[in-house]
């Protein structure tokens, strides 16, 4: 094949007076060739297309036509049955390829925006992020970001955790809500482990705590299709909108300061911008919305998840990758955990020994105040409440008349008392 570039260099050679046997020779195009684009001037080449060469299906290009006209759906397999019937002797991908010219073109129908009423629906999604923190400088961190976006008004509350389990998605719920002032009827949830455990003959399993939490706030669950990012479009496209216009190019000095600078971008820039959909500012938008949220419960949800753990060597238990403290009376190394969507319970044969706020992220201790009343060895470095100093003898003065002192003082002098 030559190209347009190729017939170029020809007519210039050609009118440097170079023979046809040069020119071939230089161009390693055949001297016919050159003989031809000579006469021919400045034209690009011209290819038609080449004629098939017959195949075994040819004979029966009628029938396919037909069987395709009327029943548009019928798989290669089928009428591959249907041709070896017939004495077809070709082979499988032979049938496919005409299949292919000859089957009607799928119309895709165009997308239909998918709007909620108010106080409907809210969409929960979480999304992984990685970031260094200024006070633990040269460690990269995961960090997770719950995200509950209203359908209506397209409120965003997030907040940022160190995982995704379920007592975080329980703890962020509880906090959306209070945030929000009320709750939605449904909430629609990606196929998450802490929101989806599977499938039954009667359809979508959920979590029995979530579910339990949603009876409490009187939401319903809903889990989206699988492989349909779209149908949960209003939560997946603000986590690249958070990535980029808040996360990037800043510093964090801790899970604090993280969680304070995105509340900060949340009330200054998102939820005060002019959506692009909606064509309302977000926050006046959601002030209208709250009106028809549910309102809130009596209290916030306590769930209850019952472990038992063994108290280490130091008097710590471990609980979710953090280690929680128990007092130095302690006596059964076994204790019962109760872990709630905000607080840890430690029971010691039923009795509750300790109570401690869950700790955020992993590796982290916390002891409580009291639970340690012996002083530590010199070269401890575990941080322990110093216990009172015992009482000696003569420290504790009882009270008595200014008399008593009056007469002793002049007994001592030598005199009487008066």
């Amino acid at each position: 094949m030559v190209r347009l570039g190729e017939v170029v260099m020809i007519l210039d050679l050609h009118r440097q007076g170079l023979p046809v046997s040069a020119i071939a020779r230089r161009t390693g195009v055949d001297r016919k060739t050159v003989r031809k684009y000579i006469q021919a001037g400045l034209e690009p080449p011209h290819y038609g297309p080449r004629r098939p060469r017959p195949t075994l299906l040819d004979a029966h290009h009628a029938y396919l036509r037909e069987r395709v006209a009327t029943y548009p759906d019928l798989s290669a397999r089928r009428l591959l049955r249907e041709l070896r019937g017939f004495g077809y002797a070709g082979g499988y991908s032979q049938l496919t390829e005409f299949l292919r010219d000859i089957r009607p073109a799928a119309s895709v129908g165009f997308e239909r925006r998918f709007e909620t009423p108010p106080g409907q629906q809210a969409q929960v999604d979480f999304a992984q992020f990685r970031t260094e923190f200024t006070d633990e400088p040269g460690a990269m961190r995961i960090v997770w970001l719950f995200s509950m976006v209203l359908g209506h008004s397209r409120l965003i509350w997030a907040t940022f955790v160190m995982h995704q389990d379920l007592q975080a998605v329980l703890r962020c719920h509880v906090a959306a809500f209070e945030a929000l002032g009320g709750v939605p009827a449904e909430i629609l949830y990606d196929r998450m482990r802490t929101a989806v455990t599977g499938e039954g003959d009667e359809g979508i399993v959920y979590n029995a705590t979530l579910l339990a939490c949603a009876r409490h706030y009187g939401f319903m669950p809903k889990a989206c299709r699988p492989y349909r990012a779209k149908s949960k479009g209003k939560v997946e496209r603000p986590f690249r909108y958070i990535r980029q216009d808040f996360f990037l190019a800043r510093s964090f000095r801790n899970l604090d300061d993280l969680n304070q600078q995105l509340r900060r971008w949340l009330d200054e820039d998102a939820n005060a911008r002019v959506h692009a959909t909606t064509r309302r500012v977000v926050a006046a938008h959601f002030a209208e919305e709250r009106t028809t949220l549910k309102p809130l419960p009596a209290g916030p949800f306590q769930a209850v998840l019952r472990l038992e753990r063994r108290v280490t060597r130091d008097g710590m238990i471990s609980v979710g990758g953090n280690l929680y403290s128990v007092p130095d009376c302690t006596r059964r190394r076994a204790v019962e955990v109760h872990t709630l969507t905000r607080e840890v319970h430690i029971f010691e044969e039923g009795r509750q020994i300790a109570v401690h706020p869950v700790l955020e992220g992993r590796g982290q201790r916390r002891i409580a105040g009291g639970h340690r009343q012996h002083r530590p060895p010199a070269n401890s470095t575990t941080p322990r409440e110093a216990p009172p100093m015992p009482l000696r003898s003569g420290d504790v003065v009882g009270r008595r008349p200014l008399e008593i002192y009056a007469a002793v003082g002049q007994r001592l002098a030598g005199g009487a008392p008066t």
